[in-house]
């Protein structure tokens, strides 16, 4: 796949969008697993960080970061413009949370400005 700017700002310095292509989104869903979720649950009750849980969620922004990426090589892009996280957090049953992440923007063609 070919290498993707992502930015969060609307303009990149010294290059020019030559084309906005339209909006690009990439989503990843992940949950823990049984023993995760109860040692967790554990950690819950005595306080402090949920290393578990820190690592779930950056791998499932990592996730959409990519499936974003990946959108936008497909459309003919080389950069996104303007991109944002959504997240949140549901429960698939029987005790098991899903989390889910979204990452969207604008797939711009860009040009370095000589």
């Amino acid at each position: 796949m070919p290498d993707i700017l992502v930015v969060t700002v609307n303009e990149v310095a010294n290059a020019r969008i030559d084309r906005v292509i339209g909006p690009v989104f990439g989503t990843s869903i992940r949950s823990r697993t049984i023993v995760g979720n109860f040692l967790g649950g554990i950690r819950a009750v005595f306080g402090g960080a949920q290393g578990g849980y820190i690592a779930m969620v950056n791998q499932t922004r990592d996730e959409a970061l990519e499936a974003l990426k990946a959108h936008a090589a497909a459309l003919g892009a080389n950069a996104v413009i303007g991109m944002r996280f959504d997240s949140g957090e549901f429960d698939a049953g029987q005790g098991q949370a899903m989390n889910e992440v979204t990452a969207y923007g604008t797939a711009v063609i860009l040009h370095p400005i000589k």
